[in-house]
């Protein structure tokens, strides 16, 4: 999230209710003041970053919803994180944002690597503690035979005689309305501006090879179930001078028989008989670490919800826990034998109004934990 925690509309200089459009237009022009290459401001490279983020969030329609219905915090517990910036050059942050194609005589030769998708599947306490994983992906690899140039050893890549190593294709045509300019990839060099005089025996001259590769996943603690990690240039590589792409994990939480989770509350049961309940006890219960020793008084009523302070999910990019809360079931003997029906017989025989206080009911405590 932006350091110094500042809107991103008042970072790019927009209305809340700006167009894609007007957003985009605004970042290009904050781009091309801050970014390092071209400003000689001290503070510009952490200017710079803070758009960049701004932007990111806002030309995406998932995140800006997100950002405007909750704020900074609405992006960590969504587990949105931040690109780390880092580009050569302000055509590439261009490149990156808007296509390659942005730039004349930028085009395919610098394309960016496509993104790759993935998914992992956790179970709940790692969710709760964090967890490193490695991920197995499959992804298109510079060609070691080549070193990504596609030629064959011992072999040159040469400029396009026909477009001079431009990579575009100028096509100047005359009206009454003056001179127009089309601009198209050049159709001999297919807009990469150079020529393999030998194609690449292994790489068949694409400059890649697909390879298995394990990849370091690092599960924040707190992540829900179905959010997406991003990789940020961990994906297929790119054409010569282009950045490669992203790896986007999708995580899965298996279900636990022992908990719901609630955002970052968890709810659990415990089962006593009805002469626990009755007499009082003390019962361990399972936590997200562990079990937990809880004394239940005499007289614990059914549906009572005890709740474990602290004890619950942690918190996504932020601080503290959620509760853990511990509903009561009591469990009543569906089946007694001569000697025990006689027992309860003569308890109840000694039962008076005293013997059963009446509190709230069920329902009515249930509802008071939700409200």
């Amino acid at each position: 999230m932006s350091a110094t925690g500042e809107d991103y509309y008042e970072l790019l200089g927009v209305a809340r209710g700006a167009s894609d459009q007007e957003i985009k237009k605004a970042f290009r022009r904050l781009a091309r003041e801050l970014h390092p290459d071209v400003s000689d401001h001290p503070d510009a490279e952490h200017r710079f970053r803070e758009v960049s983020e701004a932007y990111e969030v806002l030309s995406n329609a998932e995140t800006r919803q997100l950002y405007d219905r909750y704020g900074h915090a609405g992006l960590r517990s969504g587990g949105y994180q931040p690109t780390n910036f880092d580009f050569g050059n302000l055509s590439d942050v261009f490149s990156a944002f808007f296509g390659d194609d942005i730039f004349a005589g930028r085009r395919s030769g610098a394309a960016r690597g496509a993104d790759v998708v993935a998914e992992v599947t956790i179970d709940l306490a790692q969710a709760a503690s964090g967890v490193s994983l490695t991920v197995p992906v499959e992804l298109a690899a510079s060609c070691s035979s080549c070193n990504g140039s596609g030629a064959a050893p011992g072999s040159a890549v040469v400029n396009c005689s026909r477009c001079g190593g431009r990579g575009v294709f100028q096509q100047v045509s005359r009206s009454l309305l003056g001179e127009f300019v089309r601009q198209s990839p050049c159709p001999d060099c297919n807009g990469t501006g150079r020529r393999i005089e030998k194609p690449c025996a292994d790489c068949g001259g694409s400059g890649r090879r697909l390879e298995a590769r394990p990849l370091a996943l690092d599960v924040p603690a707190g992540i829900h179930d179905g959010q997406r990690i991003r990789l940020s240039g961990e994906g297929h590589v790119g054409a010569p001078g282009g950045r490669a792409g992203d790896v986007y994990v999708t995580v899965h939480i298996q279900p636990d028989e022992r908990f719901v989770r609630e955002g970052n509350d968890i709810f659990s049961q415990v089962n006593l008989t009805m002469t626990q309940a009755a007499l009082g006890t003390r019962v361990a219960v399972p936590t997200l670490e562990g079990e937990h020793e809880l004394d239940f008084a005499p007289g614990t009523q059914p549906g009572e919800v005890r709740v474990l302070r602290g004890k619950g999910m942690p918190v996504l990019q932020g601080f503290g826990r959620g509760d853990q809360r511990v509903l009561v079931n009591v469990s009543v003997p569906r089946t007694l034998n001569d000697k025990q029906r006689t027992l309860l017989e003569e308890f109840e025989g000694t039962a008076d109004e005293h013997t059963y206080s009446h509190d709230l009911g069920f329902f009515e405590r249930l509802k008071s934990h939700f409200h």
